[in-house]
Parts: structure tokens; C-alpha cells; sequence
């Protein structure tokens, strides 16, 4: 408290408005598949198709992932989050393609590695690259003799040079490579060997071998790097240093992903992945930085990427549950697929679609006409042709049903230890076909769950295929893209309360098994979602239910509700943490949670023609005795009764006096 010492009037703010609990996001969806690019095992967020293709890739026949996130947004989603999977085995796992630019020595013919460019993420995608590094000097000066010395030399102009610049200085044939390891721009001078003992590089030497009466030529020597996928160039990177200690050091400006840092700090990539990383292989002495065997024509290829899908395998999609006493290498080993996404709080759905895939090599595209060149252009400036897309030559398994069961049983036991999501499971692809079978494999599947965290959609569904093989125009991928994002379309629209059902799905040509009523009838009470083709209303989703046995929590839409409204209280309560257990404490924790609670009935996601039936708010001394408060505990207790979907309607028509009367009335079964 403040001490007065001047007798006077002062005024104090006083904050007694009760903190607010506000909704939270529920539409953030999380997908684990097979893409053709992007960093491996870390999540990635999306707000776009467009953003999903800059870092995963397009469609491709290996994975149903980009086919997913496509008719995500389709449907209405806004943002997802993307875990890309792969085999990480050291010899036949996922590798980045990439080449080794070597240095020459005048004083030695051997050549040693400088850097290794390689594709920023592994995959055949690196293949189709090719860079060059040309030689460009973008700052030129002449010493001064009168002003120099072997330890600086005094020049005509010091713009365009800075500390750990390489440059070349030549005089007639004679040429040397120096870094320069000050720059003073009032004597004029650069400086060669730094006064100041501690601030020396380790390439700080005087200049020795040159007539010091004759001026001599300055030129700042660094690199542009082009960097074109199939012949088109696609990123360009100016002012490149081989000086490590400079600022545009090639490493540093375009960075290697190191998994580990990147599991360790939980960073999140930047919005436009550059194509192509840099890694410093060794450090090598000044005088093997004169030069770089690459011609400043020649257009180096990329090459040695690898998908790493052959020996893919059900735990690359499960990972393992990390210990606080791993290292950080059995972090890195054990945080694959689903464990990705453990740590990003925002995600309320998730699905895992390639676990079903179907594997087929993607058609090349047709190849591009001839280019006939301008007589009138100067001779070899036309490009050649870009080559067509290379065929996928790594095609995951086709994984078994046990596989399949075992993702599925991660990922709902995800959910159930997270309970902030739902788990959204697809058929396997066998139940999902025009066949006898059908029926009875989807209720067999069923059969192996139960979860209130988990809802199962059936059957697959067919799309337009934009690979466009020959073979057919469309393909039969999982629901699972969709249904997520009509969740979203669902909360964006009128909120978390509204059953995620009857709307028409959108990019989708059929469903692969037509379910009529009958089958919907067996399929229905047993928690199965049936997507149905209807005649006259398109294609939509005619079910809304988890596949629980607890008739509770039968409805997805009440529990994706009480998800919310749990996790909403849950993160705008921390404030009462070490807050005195009185009666002060305990009224704005009850005010809080019940306006918090009196605008979800006001949306009508509470049923009750009063508040007092939509639910309950307790927390005062009868739930919170002295013997609880001396232990340093304090006890809300919330109830709520939530709208829960009417999915028989039944018209009564009869007749009163001389008219018909029509009412609407919902019939309960074993009702919530």
C-alpha cells in the first residue's frame, strides 16, 4: 500500500470488475499424413490451401494428407495444423537432396567442401532443384600509398565495405584474399589487422607482397545463389559471405532445420519456407576461400532426396510419449505424428487419413511443347523446358487392419488424455466399399471402440482427382477432411453447440457405398455417422454421434461443448491461483463462471426457459469447509444441461374444432 506523507486528496484505480471467461476457438483441426515436402514430425500451422502447397506440396498418389486439408477448407475451415510423417531410418529414411561446393586453393590442387546446399525439407521434391552461385562484387575501391600500411590501408571510398568482408585485392597478376576486420570510414581506411587484440578475426594479417607505391584494386568478393525448380527459377539470394563471421553468411542466412532445437523450443517455421538450406561443412583457413569450383554459368542439379516412405510404419504415426528425463535425441526419436501435436493447445479436432492408404504412383504430367527460340534474342539466353514432375519412385505399405486399429487407438487415447479434442475416424477402406461385406465390416470395426472423445464416419467418399490419372477422374479418399471442415463451418456459423450434420458437403462428387434407410437404421444407433446422398439436397453428413456406450455423451456436439466450456474455464481461472480462499475470491470465481455460462444460454447451447435449468454455479462455504480451505483447496461446482440435437422429429396432425393442427414435438429415446 502507498504511504501518504502530504496531507492532501489523492485518487486510487481500483479494478473490482469480475475477470471474464470468453469462448474458445474449437474449429482448429490437426492432420498427420504423408506430404510431399516440408519438415518432418513438426507441426506446422495453415491458414490456407495456398499456404498448405508452399510448404507441403500439391496432391500427390503416395498420401491422402493434401487431399484432406484441401476439402478442410473447402468446407469451411480457417486454420489446421499439418505433421508431416516419414521413416527417419538412417539408411533408407527420408533425406534431403543437396549438393557440395568445394573451394580450391591456389597453393593445393585438393578440394574441400565448403557448404552443402541442399532442399530445405527431405524428398524426391529436391530432385527436381538445381542452383548456381555466381561470383558478384558489389563494392570496388583503389588504396591510396600514401595512406597505407600493411596493417590498413587508406582507400579512395569505404562504401559498400564492412567488418568481415571478403575481398580481393589484386596489383597486375598478383591476387590475394583478405577479410577486412574494420572499416574506417572517417581516416578512409580499411583495416586489415584490428588495434584491438580482443576484437581480431581470425583471418586479421597484414598485407605483405605488393608494391606499396602502386595503388591497388579493392573488390569485395560474395555470392548469388539461384535456386530453380524444374528449369524455373523460384528464389534468389544476393550478397552471399563465405566469411562465417559475417552478417549474410550463407548458413545463417539460409539456416539448416535442426529437429532438436526445433522439438526444444516448439518454434514455429516462418510463413514462406525458403526452398533450399546451406550447412558450413568445415571451417576452413582464408586461403582456401579464394574461390569456388562452381562456373558462375553452370546450373548444378540436386540430387540424393529420398521420401523414406517404403519402410513407414504404424509408430511413425504414434510416436511415444516423451519423459521428462529423455534426452533431447530420445525426444527428438520419440516425437513423431501424433505426439506433434501434444503441445499446440489450439487443436480441438484430429484426424489421421493415410493410415488408410491406398498407394498409386502419380501420372506424369504431359510433357511441354518445344520451345522455339527468337532468332532476334542474343544466343542462349532461352531456357530449356522445365522436365515433367518426377514419378513418385517410394510408395508406402498398405498397412493392415491391426496397424490401422493401433493408430486409431492412439489417436483416441490422445483425445481422452488431452480432453481438449475429438478424434475423428475413418472407416477402413475395405468397409467402405459397394459390397456384401460392407455393412457388417464398418460394425465389426465399431465394435473395437468406445470413446467419448472419438466419432467414426462412414463410408469413404469421391472426389475429382487433380493428379487427373488416366485410369479415372476420381478418387475415393476418407471423410475425415470434410467432416472436419463442417465442424468448423458448424462453429463459425452458429457455435460449438450445433450438431455437425445435415449440411451439404462441398468438393465431392459421391459416396462409394449408397446407405439407404434401412442401413442407416442399423448403422445409426450404433454411433456409425453415415454420410448419405440425397436426392434433391446433395451430399451430407446424417449423423452426429461419438461412439461412446455412455448414453450422456452421446452426441458429439455435447461433448465438443463441455470440452470448450471446461477448457475456456480452465485457462481464464488461473488467475485465482495463490488469491486468498475468502469469500471475496470465491464470489468473483461464481460471478465469472455464471456470466460466462448465461451467454452460452443466450446462444441456446444451455437448454431451460430459466437460468436456474440451464445450470449451476456453486461455490461458497458449504462446498468449500474450513478443513478444505486450511489445506489450500477451493471447489466450484458447475452443472449445465446442454442443447442436445433432435434427431427424430415427429409431426402430430389432428384435428380441433374445424381445422388441423400441426405440431412440432422432439421423441426422446433414452434421452440425455
Amino acid at each position: 500500500m502507498t504511504t501518504y506523507q502530504t496531507p492532501g486528496v489523492y485518487y486510487e484505480r481500483v479494478d473490482a470488475t469480475t475477470p471474464a471467461i470468453s469462448a474458445i476457438r474449437t474449429d482448429v483441426a490437426g492432420f498427420v499424413g504423408i506430404a510431399l515436402r516440408g519438415p518432418i514430425d513438426t507441426a506446422v500451422p495453415i491458414q490456407s490451401w495456398r499456404q498448405f502447397q508452399a510448404h507441403f506440396g500439391g496432391f500427390t498418389g503416395s498420401g491422402f494428407l493434401a487431399y484432406a486439408v484441401r476439402a478442410f477448407f473447402e468446407n469451411g475451415g480457417k486454420r489446421c495444423w499439418v505433421v508431416r510423417v516419414a521413416s527417419r531410418d538412417s539408411i533408407s529414411g527420408a533425406k534431403a537432396a543437396g549438393i557440395e561446393v568445394q573451394s580450391s586453393s591456389q597453393e593445393s590442387t585438393s578440394k574441400k567442401g565448403v557448404w552443402r546446399i541442399a532442399a530445405s525439407s527431405p524428398g524426391v521434391w529436391g530432385n527436381n532443384l538445381s542452383v548456381t552461385l555466381k561470383e558478384t562484387h558489389k563494392a570496388q575501391t583503389l588504396t591510396d600509398p600514401r595512406k597505407s600500411m600493411p596493417e590498413a590501408s587508406g582507400v579512395s571510398s569505404t562504401s559498400g565495405f564492412a567488418r568481415a568482408t571478403l575481398v580481393r585485392l589484386s596489383q597486375g597478376a598478383k591476387q590475394v584474399w583478405k577479410v577486412v576486420s574494420a572499416v574506417d570510414a572517417v581516416e578512409g581506411c580499411l583495416v586489415w589487422v584490428h588495434e584491438n587484440a580482443t576484437s581480431r578475426l581470425p583471418y586479421d594479417s597484414p598485407v605483405e607482397g605488393f608494391d606499396r607505391d602502386q595503388p591497388i584494386i579493392i573488390e569485395s568478393v560474395e555470392y548469388t545463389l539461384v535456386v530453380r525448380e524444374s528449369g524455373i527459377p523460384v528464389a534468389l539470394y544476393e550478397g552471399l559471405s563465405l566469411v562465417s563471421e559475417h552478417d549474410n553468411y550463407g548458413p545463417r542466412v539460409l539456416p539448416t532445420l535442426d529437429l532438436t532445437l526445433d522439438f526444444a523450443s516448439k518454434s514455429i517455421l516462418p510463413p514462406l519456407p525458403q526452398p533450399v538450406a546451406i550447412e558450413e561443412l568445415r571451417e576452413l583457413p582464408l586461403r582456401e576461400l579464394e574461390s569456388l569450383c562452381v562456373s558462375s554459368d553452370a546450373i548444378v542439379p540436386l540430387a540424393g532426396g529420398s521420401d523414406g516412405l517404403m519402410l513407414l510404419t504404424a509408430y511413425d504415426f504414434t510416436g511415444e510419449e516423451v519423459s521428462p528425463f529423455d534426452s533431447d535425441e530420445q525426444k527428438m526419436l520419440k516425437c513423431r505424428g501424433i505426439q506433434a501435436l501434444d503441445t499446440i493447445d489450439e487443436v480441438a479436432i484430429v484426424a489421421i487419413p493415410d493410415i488408410h492408404i491406398q498407394p498409386k504412383a502419380t501420372p506424369l504430367k504431359a510433357p511441354l511443347p518445344p520451345c522455339i527460340p527468337d532468332p532476334c534474342l542474343p544466343s542462349g539466353s532461352v531456357l530449356p523446358a522445365a522436365p515433367s514432375a518426377p514419378v513418385d519412385v517410394e510408395l508406402p505399405p498398405v498397412f493392415s487392419e491391426s496397424d490401422i486399429y493401433r493408430v486409431q487407438a492412439a489417436l483416441v487415447q490422445h483425445c481422452e488424455e488431452r480432453r481438449d479434442r475429438i478424434a475423428l475416424l475413418d472407416a477402413p477402406f475395405t468397409a467402405s466399399q459397394d459390397d456384401a461385406l460392407g455393412v457388417g465390416a464398418v460394425r465389426a470395426w465399431r465394435s473395437r471402440f468406445d470413446s467419448k472423445y472419438a466419432a467414426l464416419y462412414y463410408p469413404w467418399l469421391r472426389v475429382v482427382d487433380p493428379l487427373r490419372p488416366s485410369s479415372a477422374i476420381t478418387r475415393n479418399i476418407p471423410p475425415s477432411g470434410h467432416v472436419a471442415g463442417q465442424y468448423a463451418r458448424s462453429d463459425f456459423e452458429v457455435g460449438v453447440h450445433k450438431a455437425p450434420a445435415n449440411a451439404p458437403l462441398i468438393w465431392i462428387q459421391d459416396v462409394t457405398f449408397v446407405v439407404n434407410d434401412t442401413v442407416h437404421g442399423v448403422l445409426n444407433p450404433l454411433g456409425i455417422n453415415v454420410i448419405r446422398s440425397l436426392p434433391g439436397r446433395g451430399i451430407r453428413i446424417f449423423g452426429a454421434r461419438t461412439i461412446s456406450s455412455d448414453p450422456d455423451w452421446r452426441y458429439v456436439n455435447v461433448r465438443r461443448l463441455l470440452m470448450m466450456i471446461e477448457k475456456a474455464i480452465y485457462l481464464s481461472t488461473q488467475w485465482a491461483i495463490f488469491e486468498p480462499n475468502d469469500v471475496y475470491t470465491r464470489t468473483k470465481l461464481g460471478l465469472s463462471i455464471t456470466s460466462f455460462l448465461i451467454a452460452l444460454w443466450q446462444q441456446g447451447a444451455l437448454v431451460g426457459n430459466k437460468v436456474q435449468e440451464a445450470f449451476f454455479v456453486k461455490c461458497d462455504e458449504e462446498n468449500n469447509p474450513a478443513s478444505e480451505r486450511d489445506n489450500g483447496r477451493l471447489f466450484v461446482e458447475v452443472g449445465v444441461a446442454p442443447a442436445s440435437p433432435f434427431e427424430f422429429i415427429v409431426l402430430r396432425v389432428g384435428r380441433r374444432d374445424n381445422e388441423f393442427e400441426i405440431r412440432e414435438s422432439p421423441l426422446v429415446i433414452g434421452g440425455m
